[in-house]
């Protein structure tokens, strides 16, 4: 199976909403169909704030991942957070993540990204397995705060 990259465009916008319902559901994420698209047209669009990728084969993709950018003087430039990551549940357990996060950082390479973050559950350690394999690490004296507007 194939783990792919393509950058998703506004043709792809379907394609990519449904399948982000579907990650909303899974992770319990109160959405509508109107705020998703209104969320990740500007992405195709090409925002400098962020990029979406689908995984797989472009018109049949089983899955996707949202990156969204921001800058650290500190990690030397562009950095980027991971905001949504899905794979779906019929191919899980394949190794299609771990070849997403492998070839991330060099596709991300393209937009200037020093660094990568993510969160994760602490009760995940499926994904912390996961992570820890792409070679992410907790970041000694730090954790992700957040204030909400």
């Amino acid at each position: 199976m194939s783990a792919a990259l393509h950058l998703a465009t506004l043709d792809d916008l379907d394609r990519l909403e449904s399948m982000v319902a579907d990650y909303h559901v899974f992770k319990g994420i109160e959405s509508t169909e109107d705020v998703r698209q209104s969320s990740l047209r500007p992405l195709l669009e090409g925002t400098p704030h962020g990029v979406a990728y689908l995984v797989g084969i472009r018109r049949a993709p089983v899955g996707y991942i949202v990156i969204s950018f921001g800058y650290s003087v500190e990690l030397g430039g562009i950095d980027g957070f991971i905001d949504e990551f899905f794979i779906r549940e019929s191919v899980r357990g394949r190794g299609i993540g771990g070849e997403v996060l492998s070839s991330l950082l060099p596709a991300l390479g393209q937009h200037g990204v020093k660094a990568l973050h993510l969160e994760v559950a602490p009760d995940n350690s499926n994904a912390q397995r996961l992570y820890s394999r792409a070679g992410f690490r907790l970041r000694d004296g730090y954790c992700l705060m957040t204030r909400r507007n």
